[in-house]
């Protein structure tokens, strides 16, 4: 498997859905990274790439073979006008990718795509056994500032969630 610098990062773009989806049902399914348990259709994710709204982003991790092994985004983080440039992330490694700082080059990533769009701080929930994910957030700089005990049940399990928040300076209001 490739290693990440043989990884490049661009932006997420509708011929991507397939990989994506791929990316995003093996998270659904190995509860391990969200509270959904339903499984993604690519029209829902080609969708959502090709509407992004002004100031969202999404970016794909490929490999030197053109293959799709990762994506991250970030989308509204409440619908407010005062929190206009608060974009919440979410990240996913295929699992056989997993382990060789794609996830780091990922988040990177939506961080320089956020930059650019203007946001100015992103924000996410972690499962608080997720140490993969928090290491990487905190290796990209977030910082955990709180955790939500009991947040949603999952499966019929309660779980908490590490809140994790980075601000892009350059963008502060």
């Amino acid at each position: 498997m490739s290693q990440p610098s043989e990884i490049r990062i661009r932006p997420a773009e509708p011929r991507d859905a397939d990989a994506i989806v791929a990316i995003y049902n093996q998270g659904i399914d190995e509860r391990i990274a969200t509270f959904e348990t339903r499984l993604r259709t690519r029209e829902e994710i080609r969708h959502q790439i090709e509407t992004l709204a002004r100031g969202l982003a999404m970016v794909v991790a490929e490999d030197r073979t053109g293959a799709v092994v990762g994506w991250a985004g970030y989308g509204e983080y409440r619908p407010r006008e005062c929190y206009r440039g608060v974009g919440d992330f979410s990240v996913y490694v295929d699992r056989s990718a997993r382990g060789r700082g794609i996830g780091l080059r990922l988040l990177e990533g939506l961080i320089e795509a956020a930059r650019a769009c203007g946001c100015w701080k992103l924000v996410g929930r972690i499962f608080t056994f997720n140490h993969s994910s928090l290491t990487v957030a905190e290796r990209a700089g977030f910082r955990r500032v709180g955790t939500y005990e009991r947040h949603a049940q999952l499966d019929g399990r309660w779980l908490d969630v590490a809140i994790v928040e980075r601000l892009i300076p350059e963008n502060q209001p």
